[in-house]
């Protein structure tokens, strides 16, 4: 291409020459414009961002098991009288019953016609009673005067402690059958919850069956499984927490740490009294953690922990803006804070969020927690 120069432009028009000197100008300058647009976008921050340091503070110490929710304890209720039919059913599975409340009745047809016959033999025995008591008395008024003979006060004394004893045993028959009758009503022998029946209406009871049985006071435990190694640290009172199939988080107290370990397993079983509240039930299994004590370590907003290559990592901010990668070890973790156990030190400044957008060497603007981005 010809180079356009002032003695060349001679020959052109004037206007032409013109135009053509001042492009050849812009053209001129159009890398020196360029070089510094580059510069300056070179130092320009990548991203303005928040800083966090390590916080020291107080976690408490978790240990991880998993168990099977049972009832604290299942009672079983079945009748105490053989041959009667059960003519009443007053509580299914899923009820919750109190003490004494009825829960099946027996049918006492049979029963109340005995209790007849014996509160009829108590009356006949008292009048025998009453007679017996008058002959006893005159005898024993007339026994100074030998009216009577000694055999003959003998046998009227003794007819009337034969009454007696006749009264006392039809007293004692009918108390009995009162306790019949009584055993005819089923009751709830304490506060609880329906959790299986057999009794149907129109069966015949056996002593003994099972017709009922009671999850006692609704209370639930959870049996957790304790690595041996474990389970000196737990103690009663401590507490735990689980979670259900659901995702329902449940809250407990240690109640007992068994004393001996599962040979097979070799683990050990720690009994959890649950709080009402939760959809645990029994026969469910659950994992959880038991808090044993407490100890302090760095944390971290788990937004400032990225993860690059594999690896936990922050973006460290120096004192000249720019972030450097650096690789940390994470340990437990509660709520949105993650431990930090080794990598940094406690007066480290890192990115508080937003470090998965930044590379290792990047340009970073600092403002203050709370303070909106430009």
């Amino acid at each position: 291409m010809t180079s356009l120069t002032p003695g060349a432009a001679r020959t052109w028009p004037p206007r032409i020459a013109r135009t053509l000197l001042a492009l050849g100008g812009l053209l001129a300058a159009w890398p020196l414009a360029h070089g510094q647009a580059a510069s300056a976008a070179a130092v320009r921050p990548a991203l303005t961002v928040t800083v966090v340091s390590p916080q020291r503070v107080e976690w408490p110490l978790r240990l991880s098991a998993s168990g099977s929710i049972a009832a604290w304890q299942e009672v079983v209720v079945g009748a105490e009288a053989s041959g009667w039919r059960l003519v009443e059913v007053a509580a299914q599975v899923g009820d919750t019953v109190r003490r004494g409340q009825l829960l099946a009745r027996l049918s006492t047809d049979m029963l109340e016609a005995d209790m007849a016959q014996t509160r009829a033999g108590l009356v006949e025995a008292k009048a025998v009673l009453a007679e017996a008591t008058g002959n006893a008395d005159r005898a024993r008024e007339l026994a100074p005067t030998g009216v009577l003979s000694l055999q003959q006060t003998a046998q009227i004394l003794t007819a009337e402690q034969t009454a007696k004893a006749r009264v006392a045993s039809f007293e004692a028959r009918l108390a009995a059958d009162r306790l019949r009758l009584a055993q005819a009503r089923i009751v709830a022998p304490d506060d609880g919850i329906v959790s299986a029946r057999t009794a149907l209406e129109g069966a015949v009871a056996q002593p003994g069956q099972e017709l009922f049985r009671l999850i006692r006071r609704g209370r639930l435990e959870w049996r957790a499984e304790v690595p041996a190694a474990d389970l000196a640290r737990v103690k009663p009172g401590m507490p735990a927490t689980l979670t259900t199939p659901s995702g329902q988080v449940g809250k407990g107290t240690v109640r007992v740490v068994a004393p001996t370990v599962d040979a097979q397993t070799r683990n050990g079983q720690v009994l959890v009294d649950l709080q009402p509240g939760s959809d645990a039930r029994p026969g469910m299994f659950a994992r959880g953690e038991i808090d044993v004590g407490r100890a302090s370590g760095l944390t971290l907003p788990q937004t400032a922990v990225v993860l690059r290559d594999g690896y936990a990592s922050v973006m460290r901010v120096g004192a000249d803006q720019r972030v450097t990668l650096t690789k940390v070890t994470v340990g437990r973790r509660n709520g949105d804070q993650v431990e930090l156990t080794a990598g940094l030190a406690a007066d480290a400044r890192v990115v508080a969020s937003g470090a998965a957008f930044l590379a290792d060497g990047d340009l970073v603007k600092v403002v203050a927690a709370g303070k909106a981005a430009p």
